[in-house]
């Protein structure tokens, strides 16, 4: 594990291209970012950063839409194993929650 502690949030800037492959079936017509995808954007996160694997999700409440192409920035703090984190948009939070994290 690396040697980092998340006691100091830290953040990832993202975007899902409108040609993501989860997005012809999460609506059509009017397709947004499938909070599946989401939370895999936090996975891959927390091991790039850290070298931690996503355990557990606790919770997770997804409050708004991330639409295609549009920014979003992840942020994640607290101490492992239990961790918080946010999702903003230009509207606000998208999403918010708490996660296990194991080495």
């Amino acid at each position: 594990m690396n040697d980092h502690t998340a006691s100091t949030p830290f953040t990832h800037t993202f975007r899902i291209g409108a040609d993501h492959p989860a997005l012809p079936g999460h609506f059509p017509g009017r397709p947004l970012v499938p909070g599946v995808v989401l939370l895999d954007e936090l996975a891959a996160l927390l091991q790039r950063e850290r070298g931690w694997r996503l355990a557990r999700i606790v919770d997770a409440k997804f409050v708004a839409p991330l639409w295609p192409d549009r920014t979003a920035e992840l942020r994640v703090h607290g101490e492992p194993p239990r961790l918080r984190f946010e999702i903003l948009g230009e509207g606000g939070v998208l999403a918010r929650g708490r996660v296990e994290v194991a080495a």
